[in-house]
């Protein structure tokens, strides 16, 4: 079987995916926590949008650029009304079939194999295999107490070598958040070293209180940043397949010129999903990250409960802990043993980088009661593997 040395080898998902099939073959109910996909319903207006579309012969050809411009004003506007920067939606905006597409796009289009590039050592799964995929040397940046990364623990021989600064805050899976002060110091960095700095930004809508930061709108960043937008997080269309980048039109016209041979963008259907959702009220989002806190707050407390105790987070739809101590077992082994004797599925911290390994994310994609039991679970099963 033909294997290129950039084919990502199968990792800690498709372990995890075998052991919740044993699980559920077994008899036990699953309970999922493991996977970031969210259980709250999209917009009533984006479903109807996605009707009208299918009713419509004109959405159903090949959709080139220009067919996208409609979507990208949306976007821009959008952008617009939120951080106060008008973009151009022909230069500085184009449409993604997903943000990981987009991302693992983007690093082939703007970086060259071999080049490094920068990124905690705590990170989403897919970015390793976009780097591996594209040939770039990972440099996994050390994470400070506030689980931010510590760009002064970068060598200059390192960022040197450097094409892209990747970032994604509020975070995946830590659920930390950057605030202005860590955006300058990251742009100043990244203009130091001329980098272009990425950042992935889908869980913009999660934080609880206030607004979240926007690199791309701070000074610099617009001829400096590439802002990754998705659709999944904020408005639950994960399986839609839809997002935007925003920033430097160089950047943009490179990915541009990559995407070309490979598609026509998305179903002009799901692009006008994408329109109706940049047009409702952020009240409506506000209240739905309410509903992510809410679910944060049992946790915390459940889990507070039966020994396992975790700071309450600010953002986003996860939980980040190390293993309590004295189990015995590494990340992956909790996991697996715990899906297996439980039916609880979390994710093993190793999946996410080198820093990951010793830690579990909780997706909290159930609602509260679930939660509750699955805390209960939990508890019992440490107690039944905790070393005297």
């Amino acid at each position: 079987m033909f294997r290129s040395s950039r084919t990502p080898q199968p990792g800690v998902f498709l372990q995890m995916d075998a052991a919740k099939a044993a699980a559920r073959a077994s008899g036990l109910r699953v309970i999922d926590l493991s996977i970031g996909a969210s259980d709250l319903p999209p917009p009533p207006e984006a479903l109807q949008a996605l009707r009208e579309s299918i009713d419509d012969p004109s959405t159903y050809g090949y959709c080139l650029k220009s067919g996208t411009l409609p979507f990208l004003q949306s976007a821009t506007r959008w952008y617009a009304r939120r951080y106060g920067l008008e973009l151009d939606p022909k230069r500085e905006a184009l449409s993604l079939i997903g943000s990981q597409e987009g991302l693992a796009h983007l690093l082939m289009a703007v970086a060259d194999p071999g080049t490094v590039l920068l990124m905690p050592e705590v990170a989403y799964p897919p970015y390793f295999g976009a780097a591996r995929v594209a040939g770039l040397e990972i440099f996994p940046i050390p994470l400070g107490p506030d689980l931010l990364p510590l760009l002064r623990a970068i060598p200059h021989e390192v960022a040197a070598r450097a094409r892209v600064l990747l970032l994604n805050y509020p975070n995946n899976p830590t659920a930390a958040v950057a605030k202005e002060e860590f955006w300058l110091e990251a742009l100043a960095f990244a203009q130091k070293h001329d980098l272009l700095l990425v950042h992935d930004n889908p869980y913009l809508d999660q934080l609880y209180e206030g607004k979240a930061v926007s690199p791309l709108a701070l000074p610099g960043g617009r001829q400096r940043v590439v802002e990754l937008f998705s659709f999944s997080k904020s408005f639950h269309l994960a399986g839609f397949r839809l997002g935007f980048a925003l920033g430097s039109a160089e950047a943009l016209a490179s990915l541009e010129a990559l995407k070309g041979p490979i598609d026509f963008n998305q179903y002009l259907g799901i692009q006008r999903m994408g329109m109706a959702c940049l047009e409702l009220p952020e009240e409506r989002l506000k209240q739905e990250a309410l509903i992510w806190k809410a679910r944060a707050e049992v946790m915390v407390q459940a889990l507070g409960e039966i020994g396992w105790h975790f700071e309450q987070p600010q953002a986003c739809m996860y939980l980040w802990n190390r293993l309590p101590a004295g189990l015995g077992l590494d990340d992956l082994e909790f996991c697996l043993k715990l899906v297996a004797e439980t039916g609880v599925a979390l994710n093993p911290g190793r999946s996410f980088g080198p820093g990951g390994v010793g830690h579990v994310r909780f997706a909290l994609v159930q609602p509260e009661p679930v939660l509750r039991e699955a805390a209960r679970h939990i508890g019992e099963f440490i107690r039944q593997h905790t070393r005297d």
